[in-house]
């Protein structure tokens, strides 16, 4: 295959964090531009595998514009540096976070492997366009993942030229890899990654699209392996900000605030779970299994005999009361509309969107809309991508929109109502993976949230074990004590089961289970 830029290129600058929209995710603002190195052996065209080694699980895509210098520059000023560029294409900037800690910050092992930097198809002529109007968009798998422009850029073109060129010489052929916008992620073999750069006059790049494939052979362990750290982890999949959250005038919050569990917050950030957090660990297989067979008001009733009262979302409703359940709580918060702000928060991949594209299987999208009745939060589209994105349902306290389409899908949808207006109506999607407010409920991130047709409760992670056990058996004493009602037996001293009844119900629980799993379910 012809080489994508007819011939390599001597170096490949890549920016750290150079769009608004990233640095929000990243909930950083760097004061200046600072810059990694990719081998040119990096560079692959549209069409080329993106080959995720074994052992790894976090290959991510990062969009981007790709500068290709004409000329040799040295010591250029923000003023002339745009006329050294002679092509403007598509980049992706891949990488596996699982190999981020290997090297300390330069990125090589985890960017630098052959084919991570594919470029292309084609080339438009710099001079042709304006550097400030140049749109960048990404597909993952046919879906929208990615959609920013060059005028949200923190450091314009022009300027990481002339910075670099100050004490590095630029040759013809270098590439510069600007930066990349909100809503990169990790992508799994069989997602095909596409991304295209489009300036004004209609012209484009076309679309750069490579699909993911896994290594034919294991990495060898003569040198460092796969080992994601909870930061990398949260870093590929873009949700958290780990140096604290921005404000909206780009300010950095302060550390040190704490969630209800004791975890370390900024400006109710939950920051990167740790291998023991409640986030991680919320819900094993087995008591996701349990809970199933739990009703919420067995549920319930577990929850106020503890003195715990605000854990019911007050005014869901499903779209499915035949649909259990249960999952543990991704996050999305809606702020009241201001015409000022919506702009820089409704365009593109915007929170509600990320949302969506970044739930896992057996999560719930768990969304904060101030019980607005009368504007819709969700509609049939995302609700179907999220579904086939493995997501265990969807709880809202405000409107949902196309209900009928929505009740088609096999999906436990919860809402506070339902309205065909569209968000905008009253509505900003502003952050993700934030403590808030769902029916007067508070839901944090990695909480577990369980659904019958009588609504949803919400559960403390770290009291599972206790709850599953006795609400089974509370349940099973339920049981018996409507086989009971049923044959005509009289309510005193049996509903709640009394100590005359106590040997008759250990004798009917001999060999009883709860229904359909073993006892040891809770553990």
């Amino acid at each position: 295959m012809p080489h994508p830029l007819g011939s390599a290129p001597g170096k490949i600058v890549a920016v750290h964090l150079n769009y608004r929209s990233r640095a929000a995710e990243r909930g950083r603002l760097p004061g200046r531009p600072s810059y990694f190195l990719k081998p040119p052996t990096s560079l692959a065209g549209s069409g080329d595998r993106l080959i995720r080694p074994q052992g790894c699980e976090l290959m991510a895509f990062e969009g981007e514009i790709a500068l290709v210098l004409g000329e040799r520059v040295r010591q250029a000023s923000p003023e002339s540096a745009w006329s050294y560029v002679r092509w403007v294409t598509a980049a992706n900037d891949a990488g596996v976070y699982d190999l981020r800690h290997a090297d300390a910050g330069s990125n090589l092992r985890s960017k630098g492997a052959d084919g991570f930097t594919p470029v292309g198809p084609r080339l438009l002529d710099a001079r042709t366009l304006d550097p400030a109007a140049l749109r960048l968009r990404t597909w993952v798998n046919g879906e929208p993942a990615q959609d920013d422009t060059s005028d949200n850029l923190l450091f314009p073109f022009a300027q990481l030229i002339a910075d670099l060129s100050r004490t590095i010489t630029l040759e013809p052929g270098d590439v510069i890899l600007t930066g990349t916008p909100s809503g990169a992620s990790v992508v799994v073999p069989g997602d095909l990654v596409a991304v295209e750069v489009t300036g004004g006059d209609g012209q484009s790049t076309g679309r750069l699209a490579n699909r993911v494939a896994e290594a034919d052979g294991p990495l060898a362990d003569f040198g460092a392996m796969p080992g994601p750290r909870p930061e990398d982890r949260a870093a590929a999949y873009g949700r958290t900000a780990p140096q604290g959250r921005m404000d909206l005038y780009g300010r950095t919050a302060p550390q040190g605030r704490t969630d209800l569990y004791g975890r370390t917050a900024a400006y109710g950030r939950t920051p990167e779970p740790q291998a023991t957090a409640p986030y991680e660990q919320a819900l094993t297989e087995t008591q996701r299994a349990a809970l199933t067979a739990i009703s919420v008001a067995t549920l319930a009733s577990q929850l106020r005999k503890r003195g715990y009262n605000g854990f019911f979302v007050d005014g869901a409703r499903p779209t499915r009361p035949d649909l259990k359940l249960v999952g543990t709580a991704r996050t999305l918060r809606y702020l009241p509309l201001r015409e000022d702000l919506a702009p820089a928060h409704t365009g593109g991949m915007n929170a509600q969107k990320r949302a969506v594209e970044s739930v896992r299987p057996g999560e719930v999208l768990v969304m904060d809309a101030r019980r607005e009745a009368d504007a819709g939060t969700l509609g049939d589209i995302l609700a179907l991508r999220a579904h086939r994105r493995g997501a265990a349902g969807i709880v809202t306290d405000g409107g949902l929109r196309d209900s009928a389409a929505v009740a088609a899908l096999d999906l436990p949808v919860y809402s506070g109502s339902v309205h065909p207006a569209v968000l905008g109506r009253r509505h900003i999607p502003w952050d993700t993976d934030v403590p808030i407010a769902c029916g007067n409920a508070l839901v944090q991130p990695g909480d577990v949230l369980v659904g019958d047709a009588d609504g949803v409760v919400v559960l403390p992670p770290l009291l599972l074990p206790e709850l599953i056990a006795d609400a089974q058996e509370q349940e099973l004493q339920e049981q018996f004590i409507a086989e009971r009602v049923a044959e005509g037996a009289a309510i005193e001293g049996l509903y709640p089961l009394g100590a005359d009844w106590q040997p008759e119900y250990e004798h009917w629980l001999t060999g009883r289970r709860f229904p359909g799993l073993p006892q040891e379910a809770a553990q």
